[in-house]
């Protein structure tokens, strides 16, 4: 119940303008996302970088609606990949896409549109020496975004995808592929979905996840292992070693601010690590999902609301 509600909160506008302009909200923010500019971003990635960290840098916006916005994401997109390759830092980090932003959900076109200024930011991520990841957003674009990569994949096999494990299909998804080369990011889900495509408890969550990344550690593609959850962790340990995975024949992939202990642990482990890093101005919807996934995550910012002062 409590995650549904935040979910709802995270589509409210109301709640979102109190949440905005609170005061102490951007301070909490910085927990979990970099900042707002460009330079922001960098720093963080260096500074990760130096810890012995991978990074994917993700400039937040989602569910553009016209095709300037669309069109300014893709450039926002390219100078981000230029500066990645004149700072020297586009070795170890790479960048994660909503297609959303790029244009998928226009009401004319949206998918070609989201294909086009994709494909121009795979191209702009080869010329630096880096990859690009598609972030998957709620089950309505799966089948779009899945055709898109797909279509991408001709000419940039390196592409990342997200599956969701909470979704039904995901399992079939994850068939599909764990061919050689693929990279596939296998979260939990963020997204408050219907019982008529997804897994609604979190029991049934994990054993899901736990299905699919088996499928992904047997196949012969990269799996990217996206969770904070302990016993996951420790289950990708096992079945990478079953299946004969090295470290570096997979990675984990974590996000900004949350389990940083954790995330030097598994990197002093010999792990590769990649962190997710957001930034950006429209950081409410990432907020409130990240208060969604983890009660602690909410007990944090309400504390800090009650000792603002």
């Amino acid at each position: 119940m409590l995650r549904r509600t935040l979910m709802a909160a995270s589509r409210s506008t109301g709640v979102r303008k109190a949440v905005e302009t609170v005061p102490v909200s951007r301070r909490v923010v910085a927990r979990f996302i970099a900042g707002t500019r460009t330079e922001d971003a960098l720093h963080a990635a260096r500074h990760l970088m130096a810890e012995g960290f991978a990074v994917s840098l993700d400039r937040l916006g989602e569910n553009t609606r016209d095709r300037a916005g669309a069109e300014a994401a893709r450039t926002a997109c390219t100078d981000l990949l230029q500066a990645l390759a004149r700072t020297g830092l586009a070795a170890r980090t790479e960048i994660s896409v909503k297609l959303s932003a790029l244009g998928q959900l226009l009401p004319r076109d949206g998918q070609r549109t989201a294909l086009d200024n994709a494909r121009a930011v795979c191209e702009a991520a080869r010329a630096a020496g880096t990859t690009v990841t598609l972030d998957m957003e709620d089950h309505t674009t799966t089948d779009s975004t899945l055709a898109v990569a797909r279509a991408l994949r001709e000419d940039f096999p390196d592409l990342g995808v997200v599956l969701q494990a909470a979704l039904l299909r995901t399992e079939g998804d994850c068939r599909d592929l764990a061919g050689p080369g693929s990279r596939v990011r296998l979260c939990k889900g963020a997204y408050d979905e219907p019982a008529s495509v997804a897994h609604r408890t979190r029991r049934e969550t994990d054993l899901a996840y736990v299905r699919c990344l088996g499928i992904l550690m047997a196949g012969r593609g990269y799996p990217m292992v996206a969770t904070h959850d302990p016993r996951l962790i420790r289950i990708t340990k096992t079945l990478a070693l079953g299946h004969g995975r090295a470290p570096g024949a997979y990675e984990h992939q974590m996000l900004y601010g949350i389990r940083p202990e954790e995330q030097l642990r598994l990197a002093a482990a010999g792990e590769t690590v990649r962190i997710y890093v957001p930034y950006g101005d429209d950081w409410y919807g990432y907020f409130m999902r990240r208060l969604a996934e983890r009660p602690a995550n909410l007990v944090f910012f309400l504390r800090a609301l009650a000792t603002r002062g």
